[in-house]
């Protein structure tokens, strides 16, 4: 069995480690942001959605625009509604935007279909 000593780091190597460390760190943080932002763009897209499909489907009923609208802004504050009769359809369709890392804001939006039975 063959035992080797530890070795010495030699003196041109000393603190390597650290400048590779303070050299990375700022890439490491960069990917981190930009995951978190686009976990957060995601969370909003489909609150949007969620609350596109409900608004729709209270119009839809024959509830009032404002009972849409009350319920759009408990889900995303902020956001616009606009509602519009194709056919035998109600539609939501919800646009807004949402600040990532404080940095800039990104354009969301969602729009859902109902059938106009309630009508």
């Amino acid at each position: 069995m063959i035992v080797r000593r530890a070795t010495r780091p030699r003196a041109g190597e000393r603190g390597s480690v650290s400048a590779e460390f303070a050299a990375s760190l700022p890439a490491v943080v960069l990917v981190l942001a930009v995951c978190l932002g686009a976990l957060q763009v995601g969370g909003m897209q489909v609150r949007l959605q969620d609350a596109a499909a409900d608004a729709a489907r209270i119009v839809a009923r024959g509830d009032s625009l404002a009972a849409a609208a009350a319920r759009v802004e408990r889900a995303a504050a902020g956001v616009d509604l606009a509602v519009t009769d194709e056919g035998e359809l109600v539609c939501a369709t919800l646009t807004g935007s949402v600040a990532v890392a404080g940095l800039f804001s990104l354009p969301v939006g969602a729009r859902s279909c109902a059938l106009a039975g309630g009508r």
